[in-house]
């Protein structure tokens, strides 16, 4: 078996969809093998903006170059699905840059990540296939990248991984998903929908994952995390932080109710719920 971490970097750095989504779930599958060779306390590249590999052809754009399309025809439904797979991509990569990225932590920390990132791979062929089905590929559209800058912002601070990218990046997700959902239902695309439900469910637990070990972080640095998830928040998003949020989503996903109301608060948000 390969040392966990040189195979975790050389499944970032793999550029094709099928064989990084492979090589993640086999190393999901394997990982107490793995683990054997594990020497946690081993120091990591530093960061780049190209490190992840992604399709040859992919072109990422800023999101204001994104055209929008309605979702009555199959063409616009292919760009929203393009869209959510670039997403469950980016967040393969993201998982698997959690657990390559953050040296000295307890096995069950990479076990977590290595599990996340195995789900998003198959998040990613889901879409990837109904795609397919309908003529389109990853890669045949432009995409953004906002969700590696996070990665690239937080490269050197685990606390702030965990507070950023599972409880905002991919919370937003749980605020977003079931609208995205109510509209497919509303056009009669139930692959859609049914991928989309996948998806929702297991977000919930991705994120129910980051708020554990986000707690669990703050604790061992003594500090208070609905604190320290809030000062996070306003250091890194700039007032850029979005609403409204699924409230039971994320009740369900690690927030509790006062955590949400300052998170509201920092968002501008006035939920007659937390009045």
């Amino acid at each position: 078996m390969k040392e966990f971490f040189s195979e975790l970097e050389r499944i970032l750095l793999l550029n094709d969809a099928s064989q990084k989504c492979l090589a993640t779930q086999t190393l999901a599958k394997n990982f107490e093998r793995h683990v054997e060779s594990c020497n946690t306390k081993q120091t990591a590249l530093p960061i780049n903006i190209p490190l992840p590999g992604y399709p040859d052809g992919l072109r990422l754009v800023a999101p204001r170059e994104l055209k929008r399309r309605g979702i009555s025809t199959q063409e616009g439904r292919n760009v929203l699905m393009h869209a959510v797979a670039h997403i469950e991509f980016n967040a393969l990569n993201l998982a698997l840059d959690a657990a390559y990225r953050f040296r000295d932590q307890p096995i069950e920390y990479y076990r977590d990540w290595v599990g996340v990132a195995a789900d998003e791979a198959r998040h990613f062929g889901l879409i990837r296939d109904y795609l397919n089905r309908h003529h389109c590929d990853y890669a045949d559209l432009p995409a953004h990248n906002g969700l590696w800058e996070m990665a690239v912002k937080t490269a050197d601070d685990v606390v702030a991984r965990m507070a950023l990218v599972p409880r905002v990046l991919e919370a937003r997700g749980l605020d977003v998903t079931p609208k995205m959902i109510e509209r497919l239902k509303s056009v009669g695309d139930l692959d859609a929908v049914e991928i989309l439900n996948v998806i929702y469910q297991d977000e919930i637990t991705h994120v129910r994952i980051g708020s554990d070990w986000f707690s669990y972080l703050c604790k061992n640095d003594d500090l208070e995390p609905r604190a320290n998830f809030i000062r996070l928040v306003k250091k890194h998003l700039h007032g850029e932080l979005k609403g409204p949020f699924n409230i039971a989503a994320r009740l369900q996903a690690g927030f509790d109710e006062n955590e949400l109301r300052d998170l509201e608060l920092a968002a501008g948000i006035s939920d007659p719920r937390h009045s």
